[in-house]
């Protein structure tokens, strides 16, 4: 078993390009109002923050979407089942059944380290692998081929797949909530939607875009 978590103390969010991270487990959660959302966040981290994590768990990430009304959190994990052995004892809310993803497809536009200000996840309903693969690959063509000055503030964009086939999940870091609505104005953004419009088998859920408010990571020796 891993020694207690600790809370992170940088505010970076996940390293998505770990490469141990063999699976991702996604779960969100709606609120009536931001107080009740804070409340909700700070209690589903608490109880991670509290467990003994298992062999295999990477990291949890939390945020609170700009709307202030939901919830979602982010899980790596080097073992499967290792997610799911942690959160069998876990109680209330930290306790919510996740989607499980693999990370498919990176797009890094900024190689340089900087902090992301902010995160949209995009996530769409898909009919099994064949229209994961397609959507994927459609969105992150649209991204790489617009003009950087139509995607200015775009740091990197991270394609999920959910090993059930039916989601693909896009988790998109950008400099500032600004310069995600400026892009939402542009062309760069009306390529995404004609990508997705032109794939079968696709139907877009919507997306949110969030701000981390917690990091937790297990106690690494350096022994």
């Amino acid at each position: 078993m891993n020694a207690e978590p600790r809370a992170a103390a940088a505010r970076r969010g996940p390293d998505l390009a770990r490469p141990d991270a063999a699976s991702v487990h996604i779960t969100h959660w709606h609120a009536p109002g931001r107080d009740a959302a804070r409340a909700l966040l700070d209690e589903v981290s608490d109880r991670w923050a509290a467990a003994v994590w298992p062999d295999g768990l990477l990291s949890f990430h939390a945020y609170l979407d700009t709307a202030g009304d939901t919830v979602l959190t982010y899980v790596q994990s080097a073992r499967t089942t290792a997610h799911h052995d942690l959160v069998r004892t876990l109680r209330g809310p930290a306790a919510a059944a996740a989607v499980s993803y693999r990370l498919h497809t990176s797009v890094v536009l900024d190689a340089t380290g900087t902090p992301p200000g902010a995160v949209v996840v995009a996530t769409f309903d898909v009919d099994g692998a064949d229209a994961q693969e397609r959507i994927i690959e459609s969105v992150a063509r649209a991204v790489t081929d617009a003009p950087a000055e139509q995607r200015e503030g775009m740091l990197s964009a991270h394609f999920h797949a959910s090993t059930d086939g039916s989601r693909v999940l896009n988790y998109a870091e950008w400099t500032s909530d600004e310069a995600h609505l400026a892009f939402l104005e542009g062309a760069a953004r009306a390529a995404t939607l004609r990508a997705t419009g032109a794939t079968a088998g696709v139907r877009p859920i919507g997306f949110r875009r969030f701000h981390l408010h917690h990091g937790i990571t297990p106690e690494r020796s350096d022994t």
